[in-house]
């Protein structure tokens, strides 16, 4: 990224995470999804530099983070929200607003959940909480998802599948969720596809936390009703309708000061309507606790 520094900064545990941060102003962390890398947030990390601390991780297990093997909850999204917290802190920062994007979203998520005094604001980017995506994905259409079940299996036969095409594994989504497919140009696309092909296990690893671990972590937080005490906006295709619920139902449960937008662009919405995302952003970060 353009004006931003790149450094090795220290997450949970001792693993370490790449990230790209720049600018200054109250603290922004920006959190990628899959397949990519923290290279997804060029253009909206470059804009809120202008008045903001932006800080860009790439989640550990993926692009030029430590990749540790798994050990069960290696790659809970609970120990990825530590990640989080730690890189802010060891950049001076011990409260930040949060945006994440996929997999990047359901690590922002619970980091809101475990970590309510370290997340002023948050923004969840075209996914639903784990619970509720096992959920609502049945019958047919949970076609859609079928690498969500692939990469739930036991280690060995996702790893060995995915390993021998890679490229077309992890183009393929890059290939179908883009409406624009201009959004991510070929050098974007080749550094994604180079990324992923080097992390097959950890990425693997961190799709079968989300069929194990952080499904148990969800059910305890429902059960006690746990829920996100700081202004969120969710901005989500309208899933709803192709898969037959209510979205904004299944948010509410989760966020008591709750904005939810339904968006026309793909996917990757980041890339392919920054302009809009952007906006979105900075309405959430101007939203003050509990005016709703």
């Amino acid at each position: 990224m353009r004006n931003f520094t790149n450094e090795r900064v220290p997450g949970h545990g001792g693993v370490e995470l790449n990230v790209a941060h720049g600018g200054s102003g109250s603290p922004v962390v920006l959190l990628h999804g899959f397949p990519q890398t923290n290279l997804m947030w060029r253009h909206v990390a470059a804009d809120l530099a202008g008045d903001h601390t932006v800080i860009c991780p790439d989640l550990r297990g993926y692009g030029g983070s430590d990749k540790p093997e798994d050990s069960g909850d290696t790659y809970s999204k609970r120990t990825m929200a530590a990640d989080v917290v730690a890189v802010a802190a060891a950049l001076g920062h011990e409260t930040f607003a949060l945006a994440g994007h996929d997999r990047g979203a359901l690590v922002a998520i619970r980091a809101g959940l475990d970590h309510p005094d370290r997340i002023t604001h948050l923004a969840s980017l075209d996914v639903l909480p784990t619970l509720d995506m096992w959920d609502v994905l049945r019958g047919t259409t949970a076609a859609v998802g079928f690498h969500l079940f692939l990469m739930a299996q036991p280690p060995g036969l996702p790893e060995t599948m995915i390993s021998s095409a890679p490229d077309a594994f992890f183009g393929h989504f890059l290939d179908l969720w883009a409406r624009d497919p201009d959004a991510i140009p070929p050098d974007v696309r080749a550094a994604y596809l180079a990324a992923s092909r080097a992390a097959v296990p950890s990425i693997v690893a961190d799709y079968r936390a989300s069929a194990t671990v952080d499904v148990e972590h969800d059910e305890v937080d429902r059960r006690d009703g746990n829920r996100l005490t700081m202004p969120v906006t969710v901005l989500q295709q309208d899933w709803g309708a192709a898969l037959g619920y209510d979205a904004t139902a299944l948010w509410e449960a989760w966020a008591a000061d709750l904005t939810h937008v339904t968006v026309s662009c793909g996917h990757f919405m980041a890339e392919e309507a920054p302009a809009e995302v952007l906006k979105h952003l900075r309405d959430l970060l101007t939203r003050q606790a509990g005016n709703r």
